[in-house]
C-alpha cells in the first residue's frame, strides 16, 4: 500500500518530469525527451528494479545499460562529445571522482542530498551516495575444509600457499570492487602505492583469474572453482541466498575498504531535466529500500530508509579511512600499473 508521503513524492516527481518536455533550464539541452538513459553499475536485477520503479513513480521512461565501473567510465569518456547516458547510477564513487576530475560529470546538488551524510557525497555535487557496501571475503567452507584452511579473517591469510589458485578477485581496471581492494592496500600501507602493489604481487600466485565483474568471484566460490572470493559482502550474502548455504562472509581484522555507490549527472546529457528528476528520486528512502527485493543488501545512505536484517552492521566491521577523492585521482595510473606489473606477471 502506498503511504500518503510516497504518493505526494510520486506526484511531485511526475510534475517535474512532465515539465521537462516543455522547458529546459538555462545552459542545458534545448529539449528534453522525457526519457532517461542510465549507465548502471550495480547488478542487472538492481538496475532493472530501480529504473522500473522510477518509471512507475514518475511516468518517465528509463532505460539502463549494466556496466562495471571501469567500463562505465570508458563509455562516458568515449561519449564526451555526444553522451549516450544521462545518469550514472551505482558502483563505487571513486570511479565518479575520476570522471569528475576529467570534467565528465555535471555537478548537481539535489534537494534530497541534504538528507545524505557529508561523508557519503561530494561537496560540489559531482556525485551523491545512494548506498554503502563493505569489502570482505566470501569463503566456500567445503572447499576450504578439504584443504585444511579456515575461512580467512585477515589480508595476510590470503597469502597462504595452501590457497594457490584458489582465490577469486576481479581486475581493478574494469571492476570498482577490485579497485576498492587495491586502494585498501594503499591505505593499510600508509598511502604507499608501491607497497600495495607488492602485496598484490604476493597474492597473484593464489588468484585463479582476474574476472571483469566484481561480483563474479562470489559465483566462482559458490561453484567450488575457488575457496575464497574478495567481494563486497552483500554479494556473498546474495549468492548464499541463491541456494549455497556453505558460503561464509568474513572481514579482515587489519581493516577493510568500502564503496559508496553513487548517482550523478553526465555532463552534456541529452535529457538533463529528466536526469535531475532521476537523481532526486534515487536519494529518497523509497528508492533506497528497493535493493533487498532483488537480494542487494547494501547499507542505504538516507538515514530514513529501512535497513534489511541481511545488511552488514557497519559498527561491527573495522573500516579503513577511505579517501574517495584521492582514490579517484590515483585510479587511472594505479590500475594501469597493476595491469602491467601484477596481472600480467608470471605465476
Amino acid at each position: 500500500m502506498h503511504t500518503p508521503g510516497r504518493l505526494l513524492l510520486a506526484g511531485a516527481l511526475a510534475l517535474a518530469a512532465a515539465a521537462c518536455t516543455r522547458q529546459a533550464p538555462a545552459g542545458t539541452a534545448a529539449a528534453d525527451t522525457g526519457e532517461v538513459t542510465v549507465a548502471c553499475g550495480a547488478t542487472e536485477e538492481w538496475c532493472a528494479a530501480h529504473t522500473a520503479a522510477f518509471t512507475a513513480a514518475t511516468g518517465v521512461k528509463a532505460e539502463f545499460v549494466r556496466l562495471s565501473s571501469g567500463d562505465a567510465l570508458t563509455r562516458i569518456q568515449a561519449g564526451r562529445a555526444d553522451p549516450e547516458f544521462d545518469v550514472w547510477h551505482g558502483g563505487p564513487a571513486d570511479g565518479y571522482a575520476a570522471a569528475a576530475g576529467q570534467g565528465l560529470l555535471e555537478p548537481y546538488v539535489s534537494p534530497g542530498a541534504a538528507s545524505i551524510p557529508a561523508r557519503y557525497k561530494d561537496p560540489s555535487g559531482a556525485w551523491t551516495g545512494v548506498y554503502v557496501g563493505v569489502l570482505g571475503f566470501c569463503a566456500n567452507t567445503e572447499v576450504l575444509a578439504e584443504k585444511g584452511v579456515a575461512s580467512p579473517t585477515s589480508w595476510q591469510a590470503l597469502l597462504d600457499p595452501a590457497l594457490s589458485r584458489n582465490i577469486g578477485i576481479a581486475h581493478p581496471l574494469t571492476s570498482g570492487t577490485a579497485f576498492t581492494a587495491l586502494w585498501t592496500q594503499v591505505v593499510l600501507n600508509g598511502g604507499d602505492t608501491r607497497a600495495a602493489l607488492r602485496y598484490m604481487r604476493k597474492l597473484h600466485p593464489n588468484v585463479l583469474q582476474y574476472s571483469k565483474s566484481g561480483a563474479a568471484p562470489a559465483q566462482q566460490v559458490a561453484r567450488g572453482e575457488v575457496g575464497v572470493g574478495v567481494v563486497f559482502s552483500h554479494d556473498c550474502v546474495a549468492t548464499r541466498e541463491q541456494g549455497f548455504p556453505h558460503l561464509e562472509s568474513t572481514f579482515p581484522v587489519e581493516g577493510t575498504g568500502y564503496e559508496v555507490g553513487g548517482v550523478a549527472l553526465v555532463k552534456g546529457a541529452h535529457n538533463p531535466v529528466s536526469a535531475r528528476a532521476y537523481v532526486d528520486w534515487a536519494l529518497t528512502p523509497a528508492a533506497q529500500e528497493i535493493g533487498p527485493s532483488v537480494r542487494s543488501y547494501q547499507v542505504p545512505t538516507n538515514p530514513r530508509a529501512k535497513i534489511s536484517g541481511h545488511t552488514v552492521d557497519l559498527k561491527t566491521v573495522r573500516l579503513v579511512d577511505y579517501d574517495i577523492a584521492g582514490a579517484g585521482t590515483a585510479k587511472p595510473a594505479l590500475t594501469r600499473e597493476f595491469d602491467a606489473t601484477v596481472a600480467q606477471a608470471p605465476r
